[in-house]
């Protein structure tokens, strides 16, 4: 067993990876023509930031740039973003570029307005390139266009405005709803500044998540601070020097691992088991998925939570079933690549049904990612296929991506999973990711970074691979409590009304 924990992700990068692309939203609304940021995480500085905003004839072009480093059991992590936008100076969207850069490999989406207002975009992932035509989002703005809503709606206490924040990896726009607080006085690395407290909410995917920002007399935001799985992340305005002074290391592993109050043995993984969950910070209300091998239910203390691997399809469906882009390829899962399709037909082998072909993927998986490493921040399905390296992400985009070369349904799950130790500590559930594909009528788990699927995993949200997909999940992840382990009583399955 120990040799297979160390194939275990802390996905930590992969939030981090989320929220660099999600603070163009809320920093890039109103920046003066060049602001550098330190970003902390509880205090300890892990980055920088720099903004820029430029303009040329009539067009407005603004720029963020975001490097972080983070440590996860030893190993370090860079994570690098950008975005430029490109508006005309009345705030008309022109074009939008975002680099992402995970442990060396960037990734690329790039858009373009039309004559008909329509968006060419072009995405690189892994080496895959993807063309497509976007309508834009009715009332979406990007950097510009959000500075100028700012602008007018003012600094007045109490006022009450929101935006429809465009946002490049989704191809969609998020709603930012936004209050204007008192003026206070605020302590910054280069001196005390007199600023205005905005409090902001970021309706996210299936999710939201709030951001407190202080910002001067021009909206220019000097101070910004955000919820993160236990944590607080920090950016403070501040010089060159200050911002790209050295990194200090950040450990993410405490945060993100949840201590068992009890063991959880071979019997209960496998048969089934009841966990109560109760948050450990006020928040909103803890967010788990419901599938069809999981329950969580609302109790007065936080969460009861069932979960029964499924080895027959006896219990009814609970879940929807699959929609036609389940098993499409997609810029993470690029599923008709011809080495996808070719490491597919060789690790089905003679199998025709999907169960047995999905089993038989998830052992070629096991075997083909040779080196079980962190090194690899977020590989996508191609990358995996032609450097067989990585942890658990990079299983689970492979499997996905097989299962969907294969016609299988499939998608990628987020959560966490049970170790008897990890890290020096015995009995915890640590992130994790894993495959689920539809087969036999129902949404069935299969992890091909561990022995298989087993009642130990918990799952936090489920996706098509792309990163941000996970936002469903993130308020969750870190400060989350289970209170007890109980054995699912002998002959109960799974309680769950069938759609």
């Amino acid at each position: 067993m120990l040799a297979f924990l160390y194939r275990m992700d802390l996905p930590m990068h992969r939030i981090f990876f989320c929220v660099a692309l999600l603070l163009p939203t809320i920093v890039s609304a109103a920046v003066t023509d060049d602001t550098w940021m330190s970003v902390l995480l509880d205090g300890r500085k892990i980055g920088a930031m720099h903004n820029t905003r430029k303009v040329e004839d009539d067009r407005v072009i603004t720029s963020q740039t975001m490097d972080v480093q983070l440590d996860r059991a030893g190993t370090k992590i860079a994570l690098a973003s950008g975005e430029t936008d490109t508006e005309s100076s009345d705030g008309k969207p022109l074009a939008f570029e975002s680099l992402t850069t995970i442990s060396g490999t960037t990734n690329v989406l790039r858009g373009r307005r039309r004559a008909d207002g329509q968006f060419d975009v072009e995405t690189q992932v892994g080496g895959a390139k993807h063309s497509r035509v976007i309508a834009w989002p009715r009332g979406a703005l990007l950097a510009e266009g959000m500075r100028l809503a700012n602008l007018r709606a003012g600094l007045d206490a109490g006022t009450h405005y929101r935006e429809l924040a465009f946002q490049p990896e989704s191809l969609d726009a998020v709603e930012v709803q936004s209050t204007v607080g008192a003026s206070e006085v605020v302590d910054l690395p280069d001196g005390r500044r007199t600023l205005t407290k905005i409090e902001q909410i970021v309706h996210l995917p299936e999710a939201q998540t709030s951001t407190v920002t202080w910002v001067d007399a021009d909206l220019s935001v000097l101070k910004m601070t955000m919820p993160l799985m236990g944590y607080e992340l920090t950016l403070l305005a501040c010089s060159k020097a200050c911002a790209q002074a050295p990194n200090q290391s950040a450990d993410i592993l405490t945060h993100a691992m949840m201590r068992a109050p009890s063991v959880l043995n071979a019997a209960e993984r496998q048969h089934g088991v009841i966990l109560s969950l109760s948050a450990t910070t006020p928040g909103a209300p803890l967010k788990l998925a419901d599938t069809d091998e999981q329950q969580a239910t609302a109790t007065a203390q936080g969460v009861e939570l069932r979960i029964v691997p499924l080895t027959t399809n006896a219990m009814p469906a609970r879940e929807d079933k699959p929609t036609a882009t389940d098993s499409l390829p997609n810029d993470w899962l690029q599923s008709s690549a011809p080495e996808i399709v070719g490491l597919a037909r060789r690790g089905v082998g003679q199998a025709t049904r999907p169960r047995e072909q999905m089993q038989n993927l998830e052992q070629f998986v096991r075997s083909y990612i040779r080196t079980k490493d962190l090194n690899v921040g977020y590989a996508s399905a191609l990358e995996v296929a032609k450097n067989p390296e990585g942890d658990c992400t990079e299983h689970a985009v492979l499997l996905a991506a097989l299962g969907r070369a294969m016609g299988i349904p499939t998608r990628v799950v987020d959560g966490l999973v049970y170790a008897d130790r990890y890290a020096g500590t015995e009995h915890v559930f640590v992130p994790h990711a894993w495959a689920q594909a539809f087969v036999d009528g129902h949404w069935q788990s299969f992890d091909a970074a561990l022995h298989g699927f087993d009642a130990g995993h918990i799952a936090l949200s489920v996706g098509d691979g792309d990163p941000w997909r996970f936002f469903a999940g993130f308020d969750t992840l870190g400060r989350m409590r289970v209170d007890a382990i109980d054995p699912l009583p002998a002959g109960e399955p799974l309680q769950m009304d069938a759609r």
